[in-house]
């Protein structure tokens, strides 16, 4: 917050009103939602982070207007590898886009050694970020940033290599048909040359641009097969 009101004086506010940790791009649908103000274009919902963006979107801007940009985060903690699916402020950046709105996603480590002069540092980045948006916020793509323990930090466009959360369960209780289980929170921190692990823990800050497409194309000679099973 502190860096965008640095660029800009018609800063809006919408977040979550508690802590949202992988709620990724879950959308609360057909249940009410509650809608706080905080003060003058602050808002706390009661939703998933990208409830937070729809609205937004659909009531605070429903006459229309658009942001210029949306920003998330900062998240509490690194979101790489396989958290770039499950990562609410990602979802945050990934909803953004359904509605035509260029957006970054911003993540730190935990336990980052904030110091003065840090939020100039991030203004100056974003500003040179929507100076450049024409080669990077074309439709469905956004961007995740990982900034490290210390700032300012050179930037890097790591290899999204694999660090999954949510890899065990603990038993809390056990009755028979009814087990209660608990997914602890953490990481392994895994990580190989060249990923954002690796370029994180030498002090980069890493640029990933990502999009929602998800669409590979499958080889010509396997829909041929297809067809040809299916005539």
């Amino acid at each position: 917050m502190e860096a965008a009101r640095k660029l800009s004086d018609d800063v809006w506010i919408v977040a979550p009103d508690g802590k949202r940790t992988a709620a990724g791009p879950s959308l609360t649908i057909a249940r009410p939602l509650t809608m706080r103000r905080l003060g003058e274009q602050r808002f706390s919902c009661s939703g998933t982070p990208a409830d937070c963006i729809v609205t937004a979107m659909a009531w605070l801007f429903a006459d229309g207007r658009k942001p210029d940009l949306v920003v998330g985060g900062i998240n509490d903690g690194r979101n790489v590898g396989e958290d770039l699916a499950y990562s609410g402020t990602l979802g945050v950046a990934r909803e953004a886009t359904f509605w035509g709105v260029p957006a970054i996603g911003f993540s730190r480590v935990k336990e980052a050694e904030v110091q003065v002069g840090d939020a100039d540092w991030l203004a100056r980045l974003i500003e040179r970020l929507w100076q450049s948006r024409g080669d990077w916020a074309i439709e469905g793509h956004w961007l995740s940033i990982n900034l490290p323990t210390r700032l300012p930090a050179p930037l890097a466009q790591p290899r999204i290599g694999r660090d999954k959360i949510a890899r065990k369960t603990e038993v809390v209780k056990d009755d028979g048909d009814v087990v209660e289980l608990i997914v602890p929170r953490g990481r392994a921190h895994a990580r190989s040359d060249g990923d954002e692990n690796s370029m994180i823990a030498d002090g980069f800050a890493t640029l990933n641009r990502l999009n929602w497409f998800g669409e590979t194309k499958l080889a010509p000679a396997f829909m041929e097969g297809l067809r040809a099973a299916a005539r």
